[in-house]
């Protein structure tokens, strides 16, 4: 019974969902919209759940002097104190922690989102190093990557348009109103709408395809991991 009531459930709520996208009826539409709901707070005590157990590992390594104790005890004042601010705000009126001049929104806005740019800043280095590893040139396809990649990444920054003003000065352009500079930014702005946006529609399509045959594989029962961790 511990696995089948599980698996019926499942498969019972599954195919409910899936028949709300199709009947727009009262009696499939509000159920469906309950049970969405109930998700929702579910994910919340999810969050509620997390940053408890946040809250114990960091005590414990605070208490035990782990390497970097330190920094734990900044996260946990860090985190207590965003708590305990943003649930006065919310107390004081309804979403008030999210209206300009509360204190979680100046929070977020001179704490949180400095602390993110500087984080991704950080992140490019990172990600510029990879890309130097991983654009060995050495079959065709390889080299177009890295052209390719070249192009959009000059053409992110004024530098790109920079050069091809010096490099690109096609003055022999005719026609009026055509722009008489080739610009790296509308070259990689074509690139990112155009065979950037096939590849990733694809693989969206893919993993789109993949949702779905494990969804079927949850409902059907075929999958079980998710009960005690073996299939």
């Amino acid at each position: 019974m511990k696995r089948e009531v599980p698996l019926f459930l499942t498969a019972v709520i599954g195919l409910f969902m899936i028949l709300s996208f199709f009947v727009p009826h009262q009696l499939v539409s509000v159920p469906s919209d309950f049970l969405q709901a109930c998700a929702v707070i579910l994910v919340a005590f999810g969050y509620v759940l997390g940053g408890a157990n946040a809250l114990r590992f960091n005590f414990d390594a605070i208490y035990k002097r782990q390497s970097g104790w330190q920094y734990k005890v900044v996260l946990v004042v860090a985190l207590v104190t965003t708590v305990v601010i943003g649930a006065i705000d919310g107390c004081q009126r309804r979403g008030a922690f999210l209206e300009v001049g509360s204190n979680s929104k100046w929070i977020y806005d001179q704490i949180y989102s400095p602390m993110s740019a500087t984080m991704f800043s950080l992140l490019a280095f990172f990600i510029a190093s990879a890309a130097f590893r991983a654009f060995r040139i050495r079959t065709l396809e390889a080299g177009l990557l890295a052209a390719a990649a070249l192009i959009v990444m000059l053409g992110r920054v004024p530098l790109g348009d920079l050069m091809s003003d010096w490099l690109f000065q096609l003055k022999w352009l005719p026609a009026p109103g055509v722009p008489h500079t080739w610009h790296l930014s509308d070259l990689q702005e074509w690139i990112m709408d155009n065979p950037q946006n096939s590849a990733k529609r694809a693989i969206l399509i893919g993993a789109a395809l993949g949702v779905m045959a494990t969804g079927l594989r949850v409902i059907l029962g075929i999958e079980r991991s998710y009960l005690s961790g073996e299939d």
